[in-house]
């Protein structure tokens, strides 16, 4: 089997494990079946689940078998945030929403059926609402509870950050009973023997390894591990994941296939290296030649042109992919906009700074409009010094009208100051 742990380590995705030297060897001796948890607290996925999503890929591509775990028992109550209460969504709401994103999971991992009786790492797909169901409070208390230490749930960096502030509801504090009970039924339904996650989730992945050794001595399955993941951060300090809309989902509805595009499109020249290393699926080689000619010709944007493409096909498939591309190129020159889509169209205006109108102005005051000029005696000024274009088409002379002959689709016309300031007209 492929060496697995190197491969991370080389793409510096390991941040903890419990014993480095038994892992390797389980995987050595394996196939190892592990499980992530994702929680359903919203409508869909992000990229920041990317991480996790495609580590357990990763392990089922070197010959492991990945559970994917729903949470449709924990996403009722939610998992400790450092600041305030989780605020609890309705079980309704959180039934389609496990459903969901079960869906989004579903095309990243190979289930060929999934259950016990498939190819040996065949995945799987579970819900914690399963065995959590019927469990009653008195079993919750007696079985599962007596193993915890209050002392170790207070001394979580977590619950230690809430007390000193507004405190912690039961509800939250008793989220790690629920998560090392999950690791104990997957170990027992399935030999699940690896939990991953995120490094800020080890305190709860280790409190499910002692539950299992508490109940079970480790038997019959062998000894459990836990293997959290770096939590990637952007170079300029903000979170990853995030835009100034808000976070980037994997659902085409909350984020369209151009903004998902253009996020990995705009990524820091600081960052695209640990990007490429993350999430993708290139061999080493390639990446590291990716790596040397973003030092050497970071204008091109190679490396992230490559990762966007590469994950934009993964999410959204490739016909959505070319279509991201071919947009991406058109807004600054490179391509026919008349020949966008309306769909594709409008999901590349949404990312530009706008402007809503009832009649088509001046291209001078269309400038202005879509703040590509501050005023009107800048904006005569770029067009007079040949920096403005419409649809692509510079601009000639400083009295210019637009006319429904501009209006792309019947609906927009693209400005451009430069080669990269782009702005949007709509007409209402």
């Amino acid at each position: 089997m492929t060496d697995i742990v190197e491969d991370l380590k080389w793409r510096g995705l390991i941040a903890q494990t419990t014993d480095e030297d038994a892992l390797r060897k389980a995987f050595a001796d394996g196939p190892v079946t592990a499980y992530c948890g994702f929680d359903p607290t919203a409508a869909s996925l992000h990229v920041g689940h990317l991480t996790q999503v495609l580590t357990l890929r990763r392990l089922q591509l070197a010959g492991h078998r990945p559970i994917a775990l729903v949470g449709g028992a924990t996403g009722l109550i939610g998992d400790p945030k450092p600041s305030a209460e989780r605020q609890l969504n309705e079980a309704s709401t959180v039934r389609e929403w496990v459903g969901r994103i079960r869906g989004q999971l579903s095309a990243f991992l190979d289930f060929a059926g999934g259950d016990d009786t498939d190819a040996p790492n065949a995945a799987l797909m579970a819900n914690n609402y399963d065995w959590t169901e019927n469990l009653s409070a008195i079993d919750l208390l007696r079985d599962l509870g007596k193993h915890f230490s209050i002392n170790q749930m207070l001394a979580r960096d977590t619950v230690k950050s809430r007390l000193g502030g507004e405190g912690m509801s039961y509800t939250e504090f008793s989220y790690v009973i629920l998560q090392s009970f999950d690791y104990l039924e997957l170990y027992r339904r399935h030999g699940c023997t690896l939990q991953i996650g995120g490094s800020d989730q080890w305190g709860n992945i280790t409190a499910g390894l002692d539950l299992i050794r508490r109940v079970t001595g480790n038997q019959p399955h062998g000894q459990a591990h836990a293997m959290t993941t770096n939590l990637l951060t952007k170079a300029d300090g903000t979170k990853f994941g995030k835009t100034e809309g808000g976070a980037v989902w994997l659902d085409p509805e909350l984020t369209t296939p151009y903004a998902f595009y253009q996020f990995w499109l705009n990524a820091d020249d600081r960052d695209v290296s640990r990007y490429l290393r993350t999430f993708s699926f290139r061999s080493h080689e390639e990446i590291e030649e990716l790596e040397r000619e973003a030092a050497e010709r970071p204008a091109a944007r190679a490396a992230q042109r490559t990762l966007a493409e590469e994950l934009t096909t993964m999410v959204h498939g490739a016909d959505q992919c070319a279509a991201a591309v071919e947009a991406s190129r058109a807004l600054f020159g490179q391509g026919d906009l008349a020949a966008l889509d309306a769909a594709t169209l409008a999901a590349a205006v949404a990312e530009l700074p706008s402007a809503q109108v009832a009649e088509l102005p001046t291209v001078v005051d269309a400038l202005v409009a879509t703040e590509l000029a501050p005023s009107k005696g800048a904006a005569r000024r770029t067009i007079k010094e040949g920096g403005a274009y419409v649809n692509n088409t510079k601009v000639a002379t400083e009295d210019a009208l637009l006319t429904s002959a501009d209006l792309l689709h019947g609906r927009w016309v693209l400005l451009r100051r430069g080669k990269r300031n782009l702005g949007a007209l709509e007409l209402s």
